[in-house]
């Protein structure tokens, strides 16, 4: 298998070029303009799984995850790895939240921490060893082998289903069930719904190319967060007393909503903060340590302010807003 490209010396400071070089999450080719203006989301080709049957058998010291703490999408995978006890079972490698015109690179600096495993510079440099040249999208999280030497899978929702259960053998919390059979036909259901007008949602507000594309992103949005408050209104978690895959993956774009969505990506019908129930759900969520040790909200705001110059042309980070996270929650009662 041919290895990666060599890169002359190290990879300086980001410096943010015209977004159309690359997409929201990374890639490298341009995103598509469809005449309605609406926002199509890449394509995640490489959809290896965690199988003991499988070429990517469950085993300690032997997968990486890539991810950046900015991206709702890799954050997901972090708080499960955090959750089951992974830490000493699977790898970590966390890019610069700044991306430069050749992608996301590995630096040095506060919650960075280089690649230790591959001395890779580039996350593309993974992509290349998996199919040398990749033409296509680039993006976080990635799940490594390090045995062979490729991608297993950078599709984000299957990673986290495998982390949260493939590794059981040397998870620390063994018992933790995020994705019980009982209740996964529940769990599908409003991932999909959480996806489609909340996770995805933002982005189509935000990446919107046209009035009647962001209006007809934004009033689904704000839907799904009205019947999302109503459910929380007499439950702990969404599906009840037992936090689930479905409260994982609503929490980042929760995080992300009034520090960023709000101004950057127009989603300023409401704010998280005017929801009491999805408010006091999300710190309830953030007060647990596995969200609270993965939640940078410099990282998240770096990211999202700098890396898009066509919504944020001065690339100036706004300071606020001041949120208040550790509140008391009426669910920590």
């Amino acid at each position: 298998m041919t290895g990666p490209r060599p890169l002359p010396g190290p990879v300086p400071e980001a410096s943010p070029v015209d977004f159309e070089a690359h997409n929201e999450s990374g890639g490298w080719t341009k995103r598509p303009k469809q005449d309605d203006g609406r926002f199509v989301r890449a394509d995640y080709p490489f959809k290896g799984r965690i199988d003991p049957d499988g070429p990517f058998p469950p085993a300690p010291d032997r997968y990486v995850l890539y991810i950046s703490w900015a991206c709702p999408w890799a954050h997901r995978q972090a708080i499960v790895r955090r959750l089951k006890g992974l830490e000493q079972v699977i790898g970590l490698a966390v890019v610069d939240p700044v991306r430069d015109g050749r992608g996301w690179a590995f630096r040095l600096g506060q919650h960075l921490t280089g690649d230790p495993y591959n001395h890779f510079t580039l996350l593309r440099q993974t992509y290349d060893a998996t199919e040398p040249d990749y033409p296509g999208h680039i993006s976080v999280p990635v799940l490594w082998d390090s045995q062979t030497k490729t991608i297993v899978s950078n599709h984000f929702p299957d990673i986290s289903l495998d982390l949260g259960s493939q590794f059981d053998a040397w998870a620390e919390h063994q018992d933790l069930d995020l994705y019980p059979v009982g209740l996964r036909d529940q769990i599908d259901a409003l991932n999909q719904i959480v996806y489609r007008d909340v996770n995805n949602g933002v982005y189509r507000c935000g990446f919107a190319r046209s009035q009647s594309a962001y209006d007809e992103a934004v009033q689904a949005l704000f839907q799904t967060l009205d019947q999302l408050e109503a459910r929380l209104a007499d439950r702990t978690y969404l599906l009840g007393d037992r936090l689930t895959e479905a409260d994982i993956r609503l929490y980042p774009t929760l995080a992300r909503f009034d520090a960023v969505y709000v101004t950057h990506f127009k989603t300023n019908l409401r704010r998280l903060v005017d929801y009491p129930n999805l408010w006091d759900y999300a710190r309830f969520l953030y007060q647990q340590p596995a969200f609270r040790s993965t939640t940078f909200f410099d990282q998240i705001k770096r990211h999202y302010f700098i890396t898009h110059p066509h919504l944020n042309p001065s690339r100036i980070v706004p300071v606020g807003p001041q949120l208040d996270w550790e509140a008391p929650t009426q669910r920590a009662r």
